[in-house]
């Protein structure tokens, strides 16, 4: 029977079970919020409340190549597979938190045999020495021969009963990490989708430089040809002639400079997409890429649609949980426990029969009194990850403004430069046919030629510059707005506490596959 005060003292503190939560009721901090965005322009769609396409976002510049590498990206892309891992690891470590909110049930078993000894001598059993001689063995009795055998089994259950909700608070801060990781993947996965984007609209513009260039080239050897005719007819001097040669060569050295770069450019797609950098090409082409409209909805809506936002905000919310972690640190711990079991040895003797049965039930309260200030420091450290937890959130959200305005400004201003290099070239183009003209009359010598010549290549080389800048602005901001991302996709705890290795597929990377 349990004593009457026992049951009392339960009686007493089962009323306070999960009725006191240390942690600080949680808000999400307080940063400002512009009413809508600075810079705008037509390329925008009209309704501000119009959101990015959800999922592939990248389809928009309806590209099928493009299509191609984003899905070897997302299938193949070692960092992308890195941060999964990362999220596993914090979805299991979740689950793995949450078993402390059940109770624990343990067995144990032990078979030994004793072998003979001498009289008096000492007994070694097979896990460790015995602690009495053999005639006074607690499993032996008179008739037991001096060589016998050991039997035992045990069980046992425990169970610590959350007062202050400090186990509760643990288990939120393994949610709201893993929701933070989470995020973090998102935005890693949309920073690599945007940059193969990036890198997909810069190469098909150094495509369309080579192009041009190389008809610059073969228009350029056209006139060293035409230079050393008319030379060898006495009409052209030898400095026309070196004149001539010298804008070919640099039209040469241009293109293989702007070769070089397309290289470079190939070669990190190659790393994008997971494949060995020598083990991968794709083919020269001119393509036209048309510049889609991005709508970016409503200023306000940006703290919901940044994966790196959301993962900010998490980590404030695990920061807030863990003062309610210290705090509760402060306060006395119960623990319910029962266990049992037997101990049988000898030839007659079974584990039912035998007296050496065990049992025992009961709270078990653990108190801190005196720990050099462990706890006080604690509770200080909580508050101080708070407070940077904070910042950081504020930090990443004034960053995340400023990228789109960035982008918005910066596609304005390229629309306006395009606009007006789009104009050069028409007049260069002009230019080079009247002074084409000139010369095939003998208005002008071919100096006048090649002037207009290199005006017209550059302005042709610019306008493609400037185009593949606005795509690449374009692609930019649709990475600044979140690539159609919001917290809505943010998992749940059901999704992150009930976790099936096996069913989820979570492989060894070391496993020959």
């Amino acid at each position: 029977m349990i004593p009457r005060a026992r049951w009392l003292a339960l009686a007493a503190v089962v009323p306070l079970l999960g009725c006191t939560d240390f942690a600080p009721k949680y808000h999400a901090p307080i940063v400002a919020v512009p009413v809508s965005y600075k810079e705008s322009g037509p390329w925008q769609k009209a309704d501000p409340k119009d959101s990015l396409p959800r999922g592939p976002w990248w389809k928009i510049y309806n590209d099928a190549l493009l299509n191609q590498l984003e899905d070897q990206l997302n299938a193949a892309n070692p960092d992308i597979a890195a941060a999964v891992a990362h999220y596993d690891s914090s979805r299991a470590y979740a689950a793995e938190v949450n078993s402390i909110l059940f109770p624990t049930v343990a067995s144990n078993a032990i078979a030994n045999w004793v072998p003979p000894r001498a009289p008096g001598e000492q007994h070694r059993m097979f896990n460790g020495p015995a602690q009495y001689p053999i005639e006074q063995s607690p499993a032996r009795n008179f008739n037991v021969p001096n060589q016998y055998t050991v039997n035992g089994v045990g069980a046992g259950a425990g169970y610590e009963v959350d007062l202050w909700n400090q186990l509760h608070d643990m288990v939120k801060i393994a949610l709201y990490n893993a929701q933070a990781a989470q995020a973090m993947l998102v935005n890693a996965q949309l920073s690599l989708q945007a940059q193969l984007a990036s890198d997909y609209v810069l190469l098909r513009g150094l495509d369309a430089e080579i192009d041009v260039i190389a008809h610059a080239v073969k228009d350029y050897q056209d006139g060293v040809n035409i230079t050393v005719n008319r030379y060898q007819g006495q009409i052209a001097s030898g400095l026309e002639i070196s004149e001539a040669k010298t804008v070919l060569e640099q039209a040469q050295a241009e293109e293989s400079s702007v070769e070089a770069s397309r290289a470079l450019v190939e070669h990190a797609i190659a790393s994008l997409v997971g494949q060995p950098a020598s083990q991968f090409s794709i083919k020269p082409a001119v393509v036209t890429i048309a510049l889609p409209n991005v709508p970016t909805g409503l200023a306000s809506d940006l703290l919901q649609r940044r994966p790196d936002v959301a993962a900010a905000e998490r980590q404030v919310a695990a920061a807030n949980e863990e003062i309610g972690v210290t705090k509760a640190a402060f306060f006395p711990t119960l623990n319910l426990g029962v266990l049992g079991g037997g101990l049988a040895g000898g030839m007659d003797q079974t584990l039912i029969a035998s007296p050496l049965s065990y049992w025992a039930i009961g709270p078990q309260f653990l108190m801190p009194f005196f720990e050099g200030g462990y706890r006080r420091g604690a509770e200080a450290r909580a508050y101080a990850q708070l407070r940077e937890a904070v910042d950081n959130y504020r930090s990443t959200v004034l960053f995340a403004f400023q990228e789109v305005e960035n982008d918005l400004s910066l596609l304005n201003n390229l629309g306006r430069e395009f606009d007006q290099v789009s104009a050069a070239v028409t007049d260069s183009a002009r230019s080079l046919q009247l002074s084409l003209s000139l010369f095939q009359e003998g208005g002008v010598n071919y100096l006048d030629v090649v002037v207009n010549d290199i005006q017209w290549l550059d302005t042709q080389t610019s306008a493609i510059q400037v185009q593949t800048r606005r795509l690449q602005a374009n692609v930019d901001l649709v990475r600044a707005l979140g690539g159609g991302w919001t917290t809505k996709d943010l998992p749940g705890p059901d999704q992150m506490i009930t976790l099936d290795p096996w069913k989820e597929g979570f492989a060894n990377p070391y496993k020959q596959q």
